[in-house]
């Protein structure tokens, strides 16, 4: 018997596994979609979801660290 595993031919899922939506940006943390692009991504045909990926790593500076808390204090 072979371990053969069904995959179609589509872009696959950017999640991660972190989700997370920051409060403001309105983006995961982790995979960097918007939560329109999270819940369309099944009903989405493969152009639209390489345009997505594509612009993913440019998102990401858009969520910066917080730059308040104990660590900024103890500068």
């Amino acid at each position: 018997m072979t371990n053969m595993v069904w995959k179609r031919n589509e872009v696959e899922s950017p999640c991660v596994q972190i989700c997370v939506v920051h409060p403001t940006e309105r983006i995961c943390t982790g995979c960097y979609r918007t939560i329109d692009e999270i819940s369309r991504w099944s009903k989405m045909d493969s152009n639209e979801r390489a345009e997505i990926m594509e612009s993913l790593p440019s998102r990401a500076p858009q969520l910066s660290k917080r730059r308040g808390g104990r660590a900024a204090r103890m500068k």
